[in-house]
């Protein structure tokens, strides 16, 4: 049994390294890394979920979005889902601990990012006529 793994854990590896494409590799790198897990005794890890996210801010899911790609997931949506709606197939723990985490930190740095650019622009380009007349209150704005 032992023997048989190894062979095999030699054939993927083989693969691996003569994949042509990102799809290939990691499907040579995943299969190895089973491999390798069942000769070290570990269990193997648990399958992948399906994760359902709102984002309705475009720039915030696009930041989502680049995140699941930089860990290596795949983000999509089934036909006639609104277009704030991110599904993704990962392991619960690297949603979890990892992504879910990452991307609410670097959310509000770019959301604050977004609003002192807001805020400048506004003031330069649009108050530029600088009235000293003191802001109204609107009603409905803070």
């Amino acid at each position: 049994m032992d023997r048989e793994l190894r062979a095999k854990l030699r054939k993927v590896e083989t693969l691996l390294a003569g994949a042509a494409t990102l799809g290939e590799r990691a499907a040579a790198g995943a299969a190895a890394e089973r491999i390798r897990q069942r000769l070290n005794g570990r269990p193997a890890e648990p399958p992948p979920e399906h994760f359902k996210f709102t984002v309705a801010d475009p720039w915030s899911r696009h930041l989502f979005v680049a995140l699941c790609r930089r860990h290596g997931l795949r983000p999509f949506r089934q036909r006639r889902m609104h277009s704030q709606t991110v599904l993704v197939e990962a392991p619960a723990r690297l949603v979890e601990e990892v992504l879910w985490p990452e991307f609410e930190s670097l959310n509000a740095a770019l959301m604050s990012c977004l609003a002192d650019v807001t805020a400048r622009l506004i003031e330069e380009e649009i108050d530029a006529a600088g009235t000293e007349e003191p802001a109204r209150r609107i009603a409905g704005l803070r």
